[in-house]
């Protein structure tokens, strides 16, 4: 079995790519890290919960960090509902998180399972960035760090310069990027090209299983501003598809071993993940940018997650 540790804000998209992880067959999740971004923290734990207990699963979800390492929290209930699965009317709330920090889950786990560990973050980068900041040597343990985060080619979704994990708190994004963590990064031009539903494909997925349906209808605003505001033919899956390159390799089509940096001071482009495609800087390589994907076997991990 591989050894996962999810850190989420856990909203409509991650909700999704948790049912992946938690369905698939030869993963054990160790732990899920709540981080505040989508929702706001105490909201993205219960959206966490309730995903775990809808698919008949016992892991636990554990409280991170509530804001920004420097900055105030900008959620994206615009983008998800205010509850961030569509407000289609879920119980979500009262359930309880298990006892314990999630930054400090995440330095536990990594250590006691040293070098066997995939971290997927889904959300800001606040409790990596904390984690790593208590114990550098964290990053040295990670088997593999898949982050969905940044743009490799293109153009952003919160501003045009960036996408929403890494702008919301950059400052955590650039101690992430600067660590000696062995990052994948899925950007969301990734997530735009390659994991992109229209309302036939949508409803394909919803007839398979009353967890497909779950996994559509909680995309209801999200759909609503991906056809309205990122002029997408529907709505898009980025969480999902990051996660499936962590569960399938070989979703990952082409990628390239490229230098990654992130910016902090503009307000122009906060949060802009600078790719050096053409090794101008001369920087040394940091990341695993993840450039085209494979629709057929994303489809695939996802298919099989809901029919399970």
């Amino acid at each position: 079995m591989r050894r996962f540790l999810i850190d989420t804000d856990t909203a409509s998209d991650d909700a999704v790519a948790l049912v992946m992880a938690l369905n698939h067959p030869d993963v054990r999740i160790e732990a899920i890290t709540v981080v505040a971004g989508n929702v706001p923290l105490k909201q993205g734990v219960q959206n966490a919960l309730y995903t775990v207990e809808r698919c008949g699963k016992q892991v636990p979800v554990y409280e991170g960090l509530e804001k920004p390492l420097l900055r105030p929290l900008e959620t994206a209930q615009y983008v998800h509902g205010q509850d961030g699965m569509g407000d289609i009317g879920l119980p979500l709330s009262g359930r309880r998180p298990a006892d314990g920090d999630g930054v400090e889950v995440i330095i536990d786990t990594i250590r006691r399972f040293a070098g066997e560990i995939t971290l997927v973050t889904l959300g800001p980068l606040t409790n990596v960035a904390v984690a790593l900041l208590r114990d550098p040597s964290t990053a040295s343990k990670v088997e593999k760090c898949v982050i969905m985060g940044g743009i490799g080619f293109g153009h952003g979704n919160v501003v045009p310069a960036a996408e929403y994990n890494v702008w919301v708190d950059p400052e955590a994004a650039k101690i992430v990027f600067e660590s000696d963590l062995p990052i994948v990064m899925v950007g969301w031009d990734v997530s735009q090209r390659f994991a992109t539903f229209n309302d036939e494909e949508a409803e394909k997925i919803r007839s398979v299983s009353p967890l497909g349906q779950f996994c559509v209808d909680i995309q209801r605003c999200l759909r609503e501003f991906g056809m309205n505001e990122l002029k997408l033919v529907g709505f898009d899956l980025p969480d999902p598809i990051a996660m499936a390159v962590a569960l399938d390799p070989e979703v990952a089509t082409v990628t390239k071993r490229l230098h990654v940096a992130v910016e902090t001071r503009s307000e122009l482009t906060r949060g802009a993940t600078v790719v050096d495609h053409l090794g101008i800087t001369g920087q040394e390589p940091n990341a695993e940018v993840v450039l085209e994907a494979s629709r057929e076997r994303f489809l695939r991990v996802l298919y099989d997650a809901v029919q399970s």
